[in-house]
């Protein structure tokens, strides 16, 4: 659940636990306890980010102003002694140091999202208020440039749909327990250690190295879970925080994407009706009805005979169990720009199903990569990773199945996603319990009423548990991610406003879809 890569959107009993970092007021910077100063009291090596000369990101985060370093930290917080990773960090400093708030750490979601890239960015959303912001991206522990994770997957995701048969639903199981082999025979001595408890406790690491009291926070999509479960592990450490497109900390995990199918059938069924109005362009129907039935007949199709799209020496088939994942990609926001890009990519799988050539934009050819091929292994290794390693799931083919086949008559397209097996079933059970929310904290929750990755249901939730919190809801919207990508003034100016000031609205808010 990733709000920059399409892969990341989807998103998904313990023995040993490391120390516990609980505690009731911020501490000194420098001061850690658990055998962990030399960590947070670690001289950060700051320099230039840029790589080497093929290095663009880098590039451009020196043009910017930005610097960049590793962090230091441990692999297991159980055995600070031992062996260690490192955790790759950018900052654009405050430039009106007279007004200076501190530091921001920015994360953007996946798990496996990198914000490495994001400090200028937020800099320009925040407006009058970025200046007086230490503004820090990184990549999580095995994200990006941090330590690497690579299993070496055949594909960069797992999100694919059970599809429309038993038989279909028995591939899936072996390539979800083939996901799982992979990890384990290439990476077993460390995927106890990639979780989410983890990277919270690296954030605090970056804090301490940071040499702030308190550290604010920004994160996206499964970054709103890992801001939550910081503010429990690390109650009284945090300043000001936002999360948006935000997840119920009861729902992560595996099967998390259950909650999802429902509101990815109505954004769907959006799209049509916007596709039918223009079908002189698209040609899928010229109704809401008749787009949908062609997006049925094309997953019927490729469940008999997969579709060939593309032109060599590129091409891709896609069966009923990816044809889904496509639509799933294509439905994370509903501007006309997100909504033409699914168009020109159904119009070519419809094509294809007439035995017609094809030819993929570089946007669509870029998905198919990432879905079929091995190219975002990485990706796809650290999500696999995080979401297995935070929570146990069910371990039985068959209780899957039963879900699968109980939500086809409701949810068409996406019931057999949102319940399909994935590699959990087959990995190591957690070394920690899941983290539980008993510690209030004041956080500005964002959220689109027509998310279709972390339903809007999952922000008033965690509203509900955290009872000083407040909650923006824009309503209107199937959008994932909303401030600064969205370009909604009203959600814009409110967190920027929260994040000028620190003071949370005396209400919670609500916001509309602005036309076009």
């Amino acid at each position: 659940m990733c709000r920059t890569a399409a892969v990341g959107l989807a998103l998904a009993t313990c023995l040993g636990a490391a120390p516990s970092f609980t505690a009731t007021a911020a501490p000194a910077a420098s001061k850690s306890g658990a055998g962990l100063d030399r960590y947070y009291d670690q001289r950060l090596g700051w320099g230039s980010c840029a790589k080497g000369p093929d290095d663009t990101m880098g590039r451009d985060l020196d043009k910017a102003g930005a610097q960049c370093a590793d962090v230091t930290v441990p692999l297991d917080y159980a055995d600070p002694r031992g062996r260690t990773t490192t955790v790759a960090i950018s900052r654009l400093k405050a430039t009106d140091t007279r007004h200076r708030i501190g530091s921001i750490l920015l994360n953007n979601g996946g798990p496996g999202g990198t914000a490495l890239q994001s400090p200028p960015e937020f800099h320009a959303w925040m407006k009058k208020t970025g200046p007086r912001y230490d503004i820090v991206g990184f990549d999580p522990r095995f994200v990006g440039r941090s330590t690497p994770l690579d299993c070496g997957l055949p594909v960069g995701t797992n999100l694919f749909s059970a599809g429309l048969s038993r038989a279909s639903f028995e591939r899936q199981v072996a390539l979800q327990k083939d996901l799982a082999a992979k990890c384990r025979a290439t990476n077993a001595s460390v995927l106890p250690h990639v979780t989410t408890r983890n990277t919270a406790r690296d954030m605090d690491v970056i804090r301490g190295a940071l040499g702030e009291r308190k550290i604010s926070y920004f994160g996206y999509s499964y970054g709103t879970y890992l801001g939550t479960v910081y503010t429990q592990m690390f109650p009284g450490r945090t300043d000001r925080m936002v999360l948006d497109g935000t997840i119920d900390p009861r729902k992560f995990g595996p099967v998390m994407l259950k909650e999802s199918a429902g509101a990815n059938e109505r954004a769907l069924a959006d799209w049509a009706t916007w596709a039918a109005r223009r079908d002189g362009t698209y040609g899928l129907g010229r109704t809401r009805a008749q787009v949908l039935a062609t997006v049925d007949r094309l997953i019927k199709t490729a469940a008999r005979t997969p579709l060939t799209v593309g032109t060599d020496p590129e091409t891709f088939q896609l069966d009923d169990t990816q044809l889904p994942l496509i639509l799933f990609f294509g439905l994370d926001s509903d501007t006309d720009t997100s909504r033409a890009s699914l168009a020109e990519n159904v119009s070519v799988l419809n094509k294809a199903a007439a035995g017609q050539p094809t030819r993929l934009s570089p946007q669509f050819a870029v998905i198919l990569r990432i879905a079929l091929t091995g190219e975002q292994s990485h990706s796809g290794s650290v999500q696999n990773a995080v979401i297995c390693g935070d929570v146990a799931a069910p371990r039985d083919p068959e209780v899957y199945w039963r879900d699968i086949e109980r939500s086809r008559a409701k949810y068409p397209r996406f019931g057999a996603l949102a319940n399909n097996i994935g590699p959990c079933a087959f990995w190591d059970r957690p070394r920690e319990k899941p983290t539980q929310v008993k510690h209030d904290a004041k956080v500005l929750i964002v959220s689109a009423t027509g998310d279709p990755r972390t339903v809007h249901k999952g922000a008033v939730a965690l509203r509900g548990l955290l009872p000083s919190a407040k909650l923006i809801t824009l309503k209107g919207a199937n959008r994932h991610a909303v401030y600064g990508l969205y370009e909604n003034d009203c959600v814009d100016n409110k967190v920027n406003k929260y994040l000028a000031t620190g003071k949370l609205p005396a209400n919670d808010q609500t916001c509309s879809k602005q036309a076009g």
